[in-house]
């Protein structure tokens, strides 16, 4: 489609019931996508020429339900795309050369001759693209050159994760323009994975590619790392009159560093205590029966931190038990169950170190205070993601979601609470 006509597509409305479906939104909202995704094509055009046949792509941004610290113990997830997410508008080119200009940031220009591994490029996007295609192409894929513009709602250090939807983007680009769509949504996430482990340098789980390339709420296992297991689970939160609320802290991760790596170190201490290499390949029953002699082994905080594991675990797959059958009241409540053991237990809260910086109690007090003046267990609250720093997330009824807005963005600062709605649709082509 050229870039005329691409543009046509979204100002004239042609795409606005598909816009509807995948934002989750109203009319008034549409149009406003609507010409999101116009403005894009007038980006690309200055950038790379108007007489172009372009394609248009989208990938979301993800949050964390349930399961907090379980995947690198090879447990479950509940996890979920967001309707925030990263957009493409993209053309083949005959030079075998990727270039890729996001909004805000320099033009990425990888050279499809040398797929090899680049240090000075580690922690910079270049090294996603190169690491991604190279994948496809050991894959057996004729991957080639391609021109594309991006622009992201997804803000960096929201703890949305836009690092993985920029990957599923990139991924879901090269499936459609060289594979004929070929290749799985959990191909797409583990190829991301890859990229940014192997590429990028960061040692991260396969959580948050899964959940931008799936859409919806996710379901998933662990228990294979090579061939995890993920199922959509269907439930419209919107149909209940919820919304989802995400608050920034406004806590850095900066000095974090050992505090997140702690959490799989002593979970790992405990397992090894079994000669086994997580917790998933130990029984609960041995690690109860065995509590006397772990304290004296690994200490108490392991400790602590394992029984979190055992019982987060179970209460990720049972709270898409409770979704899969319309049962909001229990999710909630195993929300909430969710944020007591992470305050409890795991101890992801505030940093033991930095005991004086505690904004994330700070944001999860404001939302118990809130939650105090309306009917009881109308809210579910509980840390977002890694913890110690950034965000938290709340499920809050659309009739209090204004006042729970104007509270915390008074006690937070302006701009701190963002409502979202959870996106059926994971990475996809828009046309």
């Amino acid at each position: 489609m050229k870039l005329s006509e691409a543009k046509k597509e979204f100002l004239l409305g042609n795409s606005n019931e598909k816009i509807k479906h995948i934002y989750v939104c109203d009319s008034e909202t549409c149009e406003t996508v609507a010409q999101r995704y116009a403005d894009a094509v007038d980006c690309f055009a200055s950038l790379y020429g108007e007489n172009r046949d372009v394609h248009i792509f989208s990938a979301p941004g993800r949050t964390e339900i349930g399961g907090n610290h379980t995947d690198h113990q090879h447990g479950h997830v509940l996890a979920a795309a967001v309707n925030l997410d990263v957009i493409a508008v993209v053309s083949r080119n005959d030079d075998y050369i990727i270039r890729i200009k996001s909004q805000g940031y320099p033009e990425d220009i990888v050279d499809l001759t040398d797929l090899s591994v680049h240090q000075e490029e580690e922690n910079c996007s270049g090294a996603i693209i190169r690491g991604i295609a190279n994948r496809f192409i050991e894959m057996g894929y004729p991957v080639s050159g391609f021109d594309a513009y991006t622009t992201s709602q997804v803000l960096s250090g929201s703890g949305l994760s836009s690092s993985a939807a920029f990957e599923v983007l990139v991924g879901t680009v090269i499936n459609a323009l060289f594979c004929d769509g070929k290749e799985s949504a959990m191909k797409i996430a583990q190829i991301g994975q890859y990229a940014e482990n192997v590429y990028f340098g960061k040692p991260s789980g396969l959580m948050d590619q899964a959940a931008s390339s799936i859409g919806g709420f996710v379901s998933m296992d662990f228990e294979n790392q090579d061939a995890p297991k993920a199922q959509q689970v269907n439930f419209d939160l919107n149909s209940c009159g919820y919304v989802l609320c995400i608050m920034d802290t406004h806590a850095g991760h900066e000095n974090l560093t050992p505090d997140y790596a702690a959490i799989p170190e002593e979970m790992h201490q405990v397992a090894a205590y079994f000669g086994k290499r997580v917790l998933r390949e130990v029984p609960e029953v041995a690690f109860y029966s065995k509590i006397p002699e772990l304290r004296k082994k690994v200490g108490d905080r392991p400790i602590l931190r394992a029984m979190h594991f055992y019982a987060d675990d179970k209460r990720a797959q049972e709270e898409a038990f409770a979704l899969r059958h319309g049962n909001f009241e229990k999710f909630k409540e195993l929300v909430r169950d969710s944020g007591h053991s992470s305050f409890m237990f795991l101890q992801n809260i505030y940093s033991a170190e930095h005991f004086d910086e505690q904004a994330v109690s700070i944001a999860l007090g404001l939302i118990e205070h809130f939650a105090s003046e309306l009917p009881k267990d109308a809210l579910a609250w509980r840390v977002h993601g890694g913890g110690f720093a950034g965000t938290v997330q709340a499920f809050v009824p659309q009739k209090y979601a204004a006042d729970f807005v104007k509270s915390m963005d008074g006690w937070l600062g302006e701009g701190s609470c963002h409502l979202l709605r959870i996106r059926p649709v994971g990475g996809i082509q828009m046309l």
